[in-house]
């Protein structure tokens, strides 16, 4: 059983509208992504570590949305990411990267360390001496200054399908998407290995957003 936290759109906004439909199509290009879920990867899977539980998990995620407020940033545009196309923020999105940072941080207290298999699975990718390292401390090597936050909406393509499913998503999300706003932390939880992973509690932050912030922040 592993954990992850995350970040999901609220229920019923138009994001969530759009990852509905997206992965409502049978597409097998989706399959992976799918089994994910419609995601934004705030702190990466783990297992718990010897003595921590779901329920203090899921304590420790309320009591870190209640010490937050919402962010609002840019918005969302179709992106490719080492080869699969993900939405991502077409500005950079400071505040974003800070709570990134501070979700891995926070709960680093709940991880298991990861074992040989995982480690050695991470490092198939071609790690930088800094992810290694990142890898090492962290459990995941895409943390902190190597960080890029991502929605993933397809497993890897070709140049052709790419540009095929990102003028489809663009064409989905409409003429003026509007500004992007991460409003919660979301636990998640995937019950076994291959299994799709499920919302376990959606945690809103305790104050709604502000002013839209872009190229970084404040």
């Amino acid at each position: 059983m592993r954990y992850a936290i995350y970040y999901t759109p609220a229920p019923e906004s138009a994001l969530a509208r759009f990852g509905e439909s997206w992965f409502a199509r049978k597409e097998p290009f989706l399959d992976a992504a799918r089994r994910y879920g419609f995601h934004g990867t705030l702190k990466a899977p783990f297992r718990l570590a010897k003595g921590a539980t779901e329920a203090g998990l899921l304590v420790a995620a309320e009591r870190f949305a209640g010490e937050r407020g919402a962010l609002r940033g840019p918005p969302l545009r179709p992106a490719v990411l080492a080869g699969f196309l993900a939405l991502m923020p077409s500005e950079p999105f400071g505040e974003l990267d800070r709570l990134a940072a501070d979700c891995v941080a926070s709960f680093d207290g709940f991880r298991a360390p990861p074992g040989e298999a995982e480690l050695a699975r991470r490092r198939r990718a071609g790690l930088s001496a800094s992810q290694e390292a990142l890898l090492r401390r962290w459990g995941y090597p895409y943390v902190m200054g190597a960080f890029r936050f991502h929605m993933t909406l397809t497993d890897r393509l070709d140049e052709a399908g790419l540009a095929s499913e990102s003028a489809l998503a663009g064409a989905m999300l409409g003429e003026a998407p509007a500004p992007f706003s991460v409003d919660a932390v979301t636990v998640m939880v995937e019950p076994s290995e291959g299994d799709a992973f499920r919302v376990l509690r959606r945690f809103e932050f305790a104050w709604p957003a502000g002013p839209l912030r872009t190229a970084g922040g404040p």
